[in-house]
């Protein structure tokens, strides 16, 4: 009792704007986790801290989501995985109208903490604000707005703050909960899968789904917190603070890649028949291992040259590989070896059955895209069985 009389007084001496203003016993903290928004940027939803002072004009939300587009090289940042994310705080109001004009609910969740604790956690804020701190490497996975929030209550609370025990048998990867997020925008989410590795295939613990704004709310809404022996609830039950109608509908079926890439196929397979061996089909097959190239240096530069971890070890490179950039140069300088269009034929092959095996890890709208390549290396490649092979303008 007596250091935690001398810990009370030390925090005021050290803190006078606190002193003057807070009054312990009636300071609530809140957890705000928001609904997802239409930009890619907001599908999975935010998450941010409450807190109120009675008595005063102080009602701040803690925000660990800020980022600035002004940023210089922002785009490289980004890529690079180099794109510092910061904490902002700013008043409650302007927080909630911008979910409101972006139509998106918000439910609000008082946090159970002592007056001893509340004190502590504001110390920890006010160091977060620091100049030298606020300013933090954002990664999706590990350290976002929600795993920050995570982060502090686990600082705040230590050993007092319990998690339910794992079911790693049942848990999602990560894969699995970042495509729940995007099954209204199959582009977004055959973009994420094209780029992301085998890490985000990884199993999530109980901590680690808290990456998410939903989950960290479901599972601190779960968490305990032993005081004395007597548990106590981390979270108090929900709160609907904006209640407004889901954004995003899921688009047709034409509209999707699956589709999309189907129906290109299609079309190829006519134009290989109908212009086996003329030029125009030399023009299409540039134009289209132009984009298989820079798909595949994407494919380089993320597994290899950035700071994402979830990146790494990327099992589409095997299609989308460093060849197709040799089939590209064979294209364009008229030289035509049809050993390059063997090789990328042949990985793309093997990749196929890989769909089947591990559909999970891997998105089914690759399938066409894979046959179109499929379709027009093998032509190249001057297969006997083909029908539609072209004859090599050069032989090396």
């Amino acid at each position: 009792m007596k250091k935690l009389l001398l810990f009370s007084i030390f925090s005021f001496i050290m803190f006078p704007a606190l002193r003057a203003s807070m009054q312990l016993n009636d300071t609530t903290v809140y957890l705000l986790t928001c609904a997802p928004g239409n930009e890619t940027y907001s599908l999975w939803g935010h998450s941010a801290l409450r807190v109120v002072m009675p008595g005063s004009d102080y009602d701040k939300v803690y925000n660990w989501g800020v980022f600035d587009f002004a940023t210089p090289h922002f785009a490289w940042k980004f890529a690079k995985g180099r794109l510092n994310y910061m904490l902002g705080v700013y008043g409650y109001e302007a927080f909630i109208k911008d979910y409101f004009v972006e139509s998106r609910s918000v439910i609000s969740q008082i946090v159970n903490l002592t007056p001893v604790e509340k004190l502590r956690l504001m110390i920890l804020l006010d160091e977060n604000m620091k100049p030298e701190n606020r300013y933090y490497r954002y990664d999706f996975l590990y350290d976002n707005c929600s795993s920050r929030i995570r982060d502090i209550l686990e600082k705040l609370l230590g050993n007092k703050l319990i998690y339910p025990p794992d079911e790693l048998e049942q848990s999602p990867t990560f894969r699995d909960r970042i495509g729940q997020y995007t099954r209204n925008s199959p582009w977004t989410k055959m973009g994420i899968d094209l780029l992301v590795g085998t890490p985000a295939d990884k199993k999530t613990t109980f901590r680690d789904r808290m990456f998410l704004p939903d989950d960290l709310q479901k599972n601190l809404t779960r968490a305990i917190i032993n005081r004395d022996r007597k548990m106590f609830p981390l979270l108090y039950p929900a709160e609907t603070i904006l209640d407004m109608p889901a954004t995003g509908t899921k688009p047709p079926l034409y509209g999707t890649p699956i589709f999309v890439f189907t129906v290109i196929f299609i079309f190829l397979v006519f134009l290989s028949a109908r212009f086996k061996d003329r030029a125009f089909m030399t023009y299409m097959d540039i134009a289209l291992f132009l984009v298989f190239s820079v798909i595949a240096i994407l494919m380089i530069f993320f597994s290899f040259f950035t700071d994402h971890i979830e990146t790494r070890m990327n099992l589409n490179i095997l299609w989308f590989n460093p060849f197709i950039l040799t089939g590209l140069i064979s294209l364009i300088t008229g030289k035509r070896i049809s050993a390059w269009f063997k090789v990328i034929f042949w990985l793309a092959l093997v990749f196929v059955p890989l769909v089947i095996i591990m559909p999970a890890m891997i998105n089914s709208s690759f399938i066409p895209v894979i046959f179109i390549l499929l379709l027009r290396s093998s032509a190249r490649a001057g297969f006997q069985w083909n029908p539609l092979s072209v004859a090599p303008a050069n032989k090396e």
